[in-house]
């Protein structure tokens, strides 16, 4: 384990926390906030304080890095940048609680949006600001801007490629252009360009440039932390309709805006990953629309609710535009369904990935087949080109461990005495980084009600969901901890 290595990274990406915090500590000032420029002031000198000290004590440091330690700095740096990340809300006192304002920072880098905060609106501007950049840095990845904007120096013997496929989403992480640096530069490039076309959409429906902005790194993020207690429900249709949109837009893999980029129009309708999730989307939408009727005074009410929820759970943002709550059963299982399912692969969505989806669904239809013709060699493809037994194989360990954390995180918040359907839509909607569950946990309710304990647990599901499991599940393992 390259240690040094490790610690002089983490202090950079501490630099970068501390960078992003400072629009939150200028608003705070111009909104006469003291309490809270005070609190993004000293959160700022601690911060900054580790990462000097890191920097200092890991000077030196050889670039030799294997997958082990890219997968362990991965994890490291998210739980360390959400320890100092979530000072500001203690220090000032809007969040007094550590446990509750480390559960809220977590949610927010994870871009779950799952809260503790009965009142949204009662909390300072600068606050409600750092709390929504949160979603959109956590959303491309902090680690992901740190490759796209600094270097490694030299040769970095795979450093940048194992730190990008630890932190991005999806069961397989390729490169779009030759170097990796390149790579992440473009995935935030355009990152950046949609969210910014995202905000003048919502100007243009009125909002205020403070709300534009938030509610952009909502979406962009696929997070879902509001500046109204109500989320979305209290805005216009169009404002609505364009947040729909946009977090479908979001939920799509970026090498597809890539590829029409440079105007390879038919590897991009003939991806299959795509295809399945606008075909999810689709018909989760009719289905909904059909089970809701009567339930809203018009068709196009109610067509407008069920898009808006479909596109907000499915890509794991977590928005609401109405209390899904009170909706049938059928309805709200379509939902619990969408939150397995998520997004697409190499989006800023969460999930077990429609890019998994689409690699069980083929790996099962191989097995059946083999079965009948049990000689005949069967190669798994997508989008025509065969699919190696490494990714399947990584698939069926993801599938495994998805379900195993799964059924021992709900067993281990059951423990505070509330409803299965409580439960379980916590701990799907915390590992699946979607954010509102059902009942206790529903649109209406946050999860202040659980335990310190059950919230700890919470917190590890939205870290290993985000993560995509592996880098956390390794700083439990004993060997990765061994010198070679």
């Amino acid at each position: 384990m390259n240690y040094k290595m490790m610690g002089r990274f983490i202090g950079k990406i501490l630099v970068v926390e501390g960078v992003f915090m400072v629009p939150a500590l200028l608003i705070s000032l111009w909104k006469r906030e003291y309490a809270s420029a005070h609190a993004f002031w000293w959160s700022l000198v601690i911060i900054l304080g580790v990462s000097g000290l890191l920097m200092l004590l890991c000077r030196g440091s050889k670039n030799k890095f294997y997958a082990k330690d890219g997968l362990a700095c991965v994890g490291i740096s998210w739980i360390v940048m959400s320890l100092l990340g979530c000072l500001p809300f203690c220090f000032s006192g809007a969040i007094p609680r550590f446990i509750d304002a480390f559960f809220e920072i977590v949610s927010g880098f994870t871009t779950t949006g799952a809260s503790v905060v009965p009142a949204v609106e009662e909390l300072p501007m600068g606050i409600l600001y750092w709390r929504s950049f949160s979603h959109w840095l956590g959303g491309m990845g902090v680690l992901v801007f740190l490759l796209a904007v600094s270097s490694v120096g030299g040769s970095d013997n795979g450093f940048t490629m194992h730190l990008l496929r630890a932190e991005s989403p999806g069961p397989n992480v390729g490169k779009l252009v030759p170097k990796m640096k390149k790579t992440a530069g473009i995935l935030y490039i355009l990152y950046i360009l949609l969210t910014v076309v995202n905000i003048i959409f919502l100007l243009a429906g009125g909002m205020s440039l403070f709300e534009a902005v938030c509610t952009a790194f909502g979406t962009a993020g696929t997070g879902g932390f509001g500046v109204r207690n109500d989320s979305i429900a209290g805005y216009s249709p169009y404002i609505q309709n364009v947040c729909t949109v946009f977090m479908l837009l979001f939920g799509v893999n970026f090498s597809c805006y890539y590829l029409l980029l440079i105007r390879q129009f038919k590897n991009v309708f003939r991806d299959e990953e795509l295809r399945l999730y606008l075909g999810v989307v689709a018909g989760s939408i009719v289905l909904i629309t059909l089970n809701l009727k009567g339930y809203y005074e018009t068709l196009g009410e109610t067509v407008r609710h069920a898009a808006f929820q479909v596109a907000s759970i499915v890509t794991t943002t977590g928005y609401a535009t109405t209390d899904f709550d009170l909706w049938p059963g059928f309805s709200k299982a379509i939902l619990l369904c969408l939150m397995v399912i998520g997004a697409s692969a190499g989006s800023t969505g969460g999930g077990f990935k429609c890019g998994r989806a689409l690699l069980v669904l083929k790996s099962l239809h191989r097995s059946v087949r083999q079965v009948v013709h049990p000689q005949k060699v069967q190669a798994v493809r997508v989008n025509g080109h065969p699919v190696g037994e490494k990714i399947l194989q990584n698939t069926n360990a993801y599938l495994a461990a998805y379900v195993i954390i799964i059924g021992i995180s709900y067993l281990l918040v059951s423990v505070d005495g509330f409803s299965i359907t409580t439960n379980i839509s916590a701990v799907m909607a915390c590992f699946n980084n979607v954010g509102p569950g059902f009942e206790t946990v529903g649109p209406a309710c946050n999860f202040a009600a659980y335990s310190t304990f059950s919230k700890l647990v919470l917190i590890m599901d939205m870290l290993a969901g985000r993560l995509e499991i592996f880098p956390i599940l390794i700083l439990f393992s004993r060997t990765t901890w061994r010198h070679r």
